[in-house]
């Protein structure tokens, strides 16, 4: 039983000793990135404006690139350095904001602006960090608002036709009602002529 406890020992000095070096040389690493998307989903309708909103977090000076991927291709926004430059697509030259944070704003968006949105921080001893949002956008259709509307108003002549059918069957009805009591009442009154006559 002895060398088994002394073996159980030395695995756990062994494996002290190896997290304490790695967390020493994690510490020692000059660079280091992190990035968080919180909105990794994003809905848009045609002519708005949206944000595509990151944050990074970075001990050294940060490169941020983003691309966008669609059917239509692989086409490259924007790349800038934080406090530095600013390199904007022509595509996209008057479109899209840059944010101190990575994240970028892009306005008046079209069919062709769906599809997923690649970000990147390069940090500049070396660690990346990688991001992704999908865009969908929407068209509203106004071939279906119309459909809407013809409805509406197709459903309103005939409630009026009904309406008025309905008015000119009480009509009718009640000049009906008052032709029969006419005739009910002449014919009581003939016969009680009649019948004093008789008499």
């Amino acid at each position: 039983m002895r060398p088994l406890r002394s073996s159980r020992g030395r695995s756990v000095v062994v494996g002290t000793v190896t997290l304490c070096l790695a967390a020493g040389w994690a510490l020692q690493t000059p660079g280091g990135v992190s990035l968080v998307v919180p909105q990794p989903n994003i809905n848009a309708t045609v002519a708005q404006n949206i944000l595509l909103s990151v944050e990074y977090f970075c001990q050294g000076v940060a490169t941020i690139e983003w691309k966008h991927v669609s059917s239509w291709g692989t086409t490259s926004i924007v790349e800038w350095r934080s406090g530095s430059y600013v390199n904007i697509s022509t595509v996209y030259k008057d479109r899209v904001t840059t944010f101190e944070n990575g994240s970028i704003q892009l306005r008046n968006v079209g069919m062709r602006d769906a599809g997923y949105y690649f970000v990147t921080i390069m940090e500049e001893h070396g660690t990346n960090a990688y991001g992704t949002i999908i865009v969908n956008v929407y068209e509203i259709i106004y071939e279906d608002l119309h459909f809407v509307a013809v409805l509406f108003a197709f459903l309103a002549a005939v409630s009026a036709i009904l309406i008025c059918f309905m008015w000119l069957c009480n009509k009718s009805l009640h000049l009906f009602q008052k032709k029969t009591t006419h005739k009910l009442t002449a014919s009581t009154t003939e016969e009680i002529e009649l019948e004093t006559i008789e008499c």
